[in-house]
């Protein structure tokens, strides 16, 4: 399986699927254990906190969502993901960085080379799976607002509320590592989200060796769409919109299916979003039907402080769904 996207989403995701991942030291798949080789393919546009000052000012690429992946992965997590996400919050010059941020900068200067600090990170937490940035080249994104607005960098595109008419990359020729682009050839099953629509999925989907390899792949290829709006840059959009969102940018088509969420929010938590900008993300069925895909539905839901995908429940779905498809290829 390959996965791209980045944020809590991506790592939401990964979170459950790893748990159906061979143990390296049985290379044996099982019922409950068949995927044999699960890639994370991670954007890395942050521009800002603690990623950002680090890409500022020690001239590495944003370790933010690459870490969040990396903890989702690791196979002792409680452990793990205190010590990776641990933020300082005093410090000249540490305050409101990251551990885990620190230590694939301090790999990136030793190794000399990000991607070899993600893999030799990866090995030391023991992930279950790989992890590869999208790119090494240093980009940046540009977008064009309906009001006419040109933006750089995705925190103040995040920050932008009017609606995005169109987003690039910079530079636009960023090239892949050849490693990713031989995941995605040899995956059975293409997974494209959940994330942040114009910061966390489209990032990946711009560079064009990524876009041509999931179009040129036999595989399933599969949109997991978000549970909420983000006020900006998805404000009223409905699953057909995102959809549509993608594949104006992204030619030819790369979509097969999209997994959306069928269960409501309940009233106090929409509530709450509501006043913060965002809505539940509407199943637009004609819009869908119309794109030409076939839509999968289940109750994905996981409500605490903050609307997340269920892990396990997402996990499931997906292979009770594409598992006997890529066991037919």
């Amino acid at each position: 399986m390959v996965a791209l996207g980045g944020g809590t989403g991506l790592s939401a995701l990964l979170r459950g699927l790893k748990l159906h991942v061979v143990p390296r030291h049985d290379p044996y798949p099982t019922v409950e254990r068949p995927i044999v080789d699960l890639a994370a393919i991670v954007t890395v546009t942050d521009d800002g906190g603690s990623s950002g000052r680090l890409r500022r000012e020690n001239l590495v690429l944003p370790p933010g969502d690459i870490r969040n992946c990396m903890v989702a992965l690791s196979k002792d997590e409680a452990l793990l993901s205190r010590l990776f996400q641990y933020r300082f919050s005093a410090g000249r010059g540490l305050a409101g960085h990251n551990f885990g941020n620190l230590f694939l900068a301090a790999l990136t200067h030793v190794t000399g080379d990000f991607a070899e600090a993600v893999r030799v990170s990866g090995r030391v937490l023991a992930i279950r799976g790989r992890i590869f940035p999208s790119t090494v080249s240093n980009v940046t994104l540009e977008a064009i607002l309906e009001n006419g607005q040109r933006v750089y960098g995705e925190t103040r595109i995040s920050a932008s509320r009017s609606p995005i008419r169109n987003l690039t990359l910079v530079p636009p020729n960023a090239r892949p590592l050849p490693e990713a682009l031989e995941a995605i050839r040899e995956a059975d099953l293409v997974l494209i989200g959940p994330g942040s629509l114009y910061t966390s999925i489209l990032p990946n989907l711009l560079i064009p060796d990524i876009a041509r390899a999931i179009a040129q792949s036999g595989a399933p290829r599969v949109y997991i769409a978000n549970l909420m709006t983000q006020p900006g840059e998805t404000t009223n959009y409905s699953v057909a919109e995102h959809l549509r969102a993608i594949q104006s940018h992204v030619k030819p088509r790369i979509v097969d299916y999209v997994v959306a969420n069928r269960q409501k929010v309940s009233p106090v938590v929409a509530r709450r979003y509501r006043r913060q900008g965002a809505s539940q993300v509407t199943v637009d069925f004609p819009g869908l039907h119309k794109s030409g895909v076939q839509l999968l539905l289940g109750n994905l839901l996981e409500e605490h402080d903050k609307i997340r995908h269920d892990s396990s429940r997402l996990a499931r779905l997906l292979l009770d769904e594409f598992l006997p498809r890529a066991t037919k290829r």
